[in-house]
């Protein structure tokens, strides 16, 4: 993604977006008749949860029936992206997909609960997201170059937090340390919502995150941004340098998408 996403634009026109994938013709008008739940693979607090909640909101109001967000965190998203794998496809199980639980976890792990290009009908794609690199206020590093510099006078002394294993935001660190040459030492959580409470807090003082769950305690204060990973800066954070600036050639970001059980009425899914 070269661009960021403008948070409450982009994020309510996902729901917008949500909502045309599951516009339905006469035949399946009914639809939905009950709630629905929107199962998140992450621990509340992160982005995904963020981009969930406020999808599942406007979906709520213009659907006319609860869209309830439901956190089945655990082994990277494998174990949330597992319950809907196992759903009855009547459209009333969909999951907050990202690219760990679609991309990243099958080419991870040697065993997960579903395969994910034949166990799921997609839906739709709703928001490409920036990761950031934060520090907490207090810790010694005002620059991504001062931070490689610290890192490689102090081999795996400072440790990164993440969303866990094999996350987005666990390879966003693995990739700074093999371009940079240092080594950070990774602190898995289960989500970024606890990393970022330890963050804060200056249990662990780095922190690789999606932009979304951070920027807020980023203009508060709270945390320091280093520098974003997309290639080009973004617009919300219009002074935070991309890495990329200090480390040529460093690149990475998340994504959010609707995905339902496999074989989901066409007549549901298509708008």
């Amino acid at each position: 993604m070269r661009k960021s996403l403008s948070l409450a634009a982009r994020l309510a026109g996902a729901a917008a977006i949500a909502l045309a994938a599951f516009g339905a013709p006469a035949s399946a008008a009914d639809y939905p008749t009950r709630p629905i739940t929107l199962v998140v693979p992450f621990a509340p607090g992160g982005s995904t949860d963020l981009v969930a909640r406020i999808v599942a909101q406007k979906m709520s109001e213009i659907l006319k029936q609860q869209v309830v967000v439901d956190n089945r965190g655990g082994a990277g998203g494998s174990l949330g992206a597992g319950v809907v794998a196992k759903a009855e496809p009547d459209g009333y199980t969909i999951l907050m997909a990202t690219v760990a639980t679609h991309a990243l976890n099958p080419a991870l792990y040697k065993k997960i609960t579903y395969n994910a290009e034949t166990d799921f009908t997609p839906i739709t794609l709703l928001v490409n997201v920036p990761n950031v690199l934060t520090v907490n206020p207090k810790f010694e590093a005002k620059s991504v170059k001062e931070l490689i510099d610290m890192a490689k006078k102090d081999p795996g002394k400072y440790a990164y937090a993440s969303s866990g294993n094999g996350s987005p935001l666990h390879l966003s660190g693995v990739l700074f340390n093999k371009l940079a040459g240092v080594e950070l030492t990774h602190i898995p959580y289960k989500g970024s919502g606890p990393a970022l409470v330890d963050v804060i807090a200056g249990q662990v003082p780095i922190q690789f995150d999606n932009l979304p769950s951070s920027i807020e305690h980023i203009k508060a204060g709270r945390l320091r941004a280093l520098g974003v990973t997309t290639a080009q800066r973004v617009p919300n954070l219009p002074d935070v340098p991309a890495i990329g600036e200090a480390l040529p050639g460093y690149e990475t970001y998340s994504w959010n998408a609707l995905f339902g059980p496999k074989g989901m009425s066409p007549e549901i899914v298509k708008s």
